[in-house]
């Protein structure tokens, strides 16, 4: 079970859920309590991806109160924090050097949440974080660039596009140096997305009693990114396909 009272929502009862999302809608109890979601905000990321985060979760189905930790926000990123959220997202951000540099002290409250039946959201930066090399090693495998893989339809680092098949759909995503996901043979994975060279884009995964879910494109991206970019937005938001990934990771 979850901690902290998301994990006595579930209990009482909610919304049925499959690998695809919501399915059916169960009566919900009265509830003053919504389920607590962490987003970090500080040195390892970068301006407006916390937000951006942030406003993904709260236009989900599960009513988060959406809170900031980091070294200069209200909550600090802790055991004791932690403890009473349902979700902890880590946004994107700069390198995984210097990612991991900042965030390397949490390593273990960050392990000790999902493996206790917490939830861990990852998207680019906090995707690369989720695996080993360096990382939270929430994964049952681990990340790589997707621009170092064979066949990548990318080859730079800079913002751009990329085209992924998002459960068996064609969609295009906001792109900065993003991972790829891959996964030891029979290990247990809901993969969400691939990019067109066949690699993992987006998955699910089990880490103790929690779940893990992470992408590398960036779903959450609003148009302004777009924008300041210079990269045309029309059809290519994927907040849909973000809330998909939080309802598969906050699957029961």
């Amino acid at each position: 079970m979850l901690p902290g009272p998301f994990g006595r929502l579930l209990a009482a009862g909610g919304q049925a859920l499959t690998g695809r999302g919501l399915t059916a809608r169960a009566p919900r109890p009265e509830r003053t309590e919504p389920p607590v979601a962490l987003v970090y905000r500080g040195p390892a990321t970068l301006p407006g991806c916390p937000e951006a985060v942030a406003a993904l979760l709260k236009s989900s189905q599960w009513g988060f109160d959406v809170r900031y930790v980091g070294p200069d926000e209200d909550l600090p990123l802790s055991h004791r924090t932690l403890a009473e959220a349902a979700l902890y997202a880590q946004p994107g951000g700069g390198s995984l050097k210097r990612g991991y540099r900042h965030l390397k002290g949490h390593r273990d409250d960050i392990r000790q949440f999902v493996h206790s039946g917490g939830r861990y959201l990852g998207i680019c930066l906090g995707g690369y974080l989720a695996g080993h090399t360096p990382g939270f090693a929430l994964l049952p495998g681990d990340t790589d660039q997707y621009i170092a893989s064979s066949g990548a339809t990318i080859d730079s680092q800079k913002n751009t596009v990329v085209r992924v098949s998002w459960r068996g759909r064609r969609r295009t995503l906001f792109f900065q140096d993003g991972p790829y996901f891959w996964l030891p043979p029979n290990a247990r994975a809901d993969i969400l997305a691939t990019y067109l060279n066949g690699t993992i884009a987006a998955m699910v995964t089990h880490f103790g009693a929690g779940r893990v879910g992470v992408v590398g494109p960036h779903p959450e991206a609003t148009d302004d990114w777009y924008l300041d970019a210079r990269l045309p937005a029309a059809g290519r938001l994927g907040a849909d396909l973000g809330r998909d990934l939080v309802d598969t990771v906050m699957r029961p």
